[in-house]
C-alpha cells in the first residue's frame, strides 16, 4: 500500500463515524482506533514514507508563505490528485485570467478511483492556479487563488 493510500485511509476514518478500522492486505496490516490514539501500521515499506514526505513538506510552507497575495483561495475540499483537465489530451478547465461562473467545473480531484469534479461556488476570476495536473492534494490545500466578481 502506497504512502498517499495510507493517509488517505486516515483522512477518510478521521471524518467517519467509525470508531475502529482494521485492514489487512497481503503482507500489510494498518489498525485505528479513535478516543484510544491507536494507530498501528505493520510491515510499511520505509522508502516509499521517506521519499514522499520530504516533497509534501517542502512544496506546503512554500506555498503557504505565499498567503498574503490578493483574492480569495478556493481549497481542496478531501484528499487525492488534482486534474485541470477532463483528459490528459484536452484543454484545462479554466486558466489564468478566466472569469467563471457559479457551478462551472475548475478541476477534477481523484480520490479512491472516484472522479469528483470540484465547482465554483461563487462567481469569480481566476488569479493564479496553485498546483500541477496530476500533483497529490490534501485537505485544505490551496487550489486556485480567485477574486470574486
Amino acid at each position: 500500500m502506497k504512502f498517499e493510500d495510507i493517509k488517505e485511509l486516515i483522512e477518510i476514518f478521521s471524518d467517519s463515524d467509525l470508531a475502529q478500522l482494521k485492514l489487512k492486505e497481503k503482507d500489510f496490516s494498518i489498525e485505528m482506533q479513535k478516543g484510544g490514539g491507536v494507530v498501528t501500521v505493520q510491515n510499511t515499506p520505509a522508502p516509499i514514507v521517506q521519499s514522499v514526505a520530504p516533497a509534501q513538506s517542502e512544496t506546503t510552507p512554500a506555498q503557504i508563505a505565499e498567503e498574503p497575495k490578493s483574492g480569495e483561495l478556493i481549497v481542496s475540499p478531501m484528499v487525492g490528485t488534482f486534474y485541470a483537465a477532463p483528459s490528459p489530451d484536452s484543454p484545462p478547465f479554466v486558466k489564468v485570467g478566466d472569469t467563471v461562473r457559479k457551478g462551472q467545473t475548475l478541476c477534477i480531484l481523484e480520490a479512491m478511483k472516484i472522479m469528483n469534479e470540484l465547482e465554483a461556488e461563487f462567481d469569480c476570476k481566476i488569479l493564479e492556479v496553485l498546483v500541477e495536473d496530476g500533483e497529490p492534494v490534501e485537505y485544505d490545500k490551496p487550489l486556485f487563488r480567485v477574486e470574486k466578481l
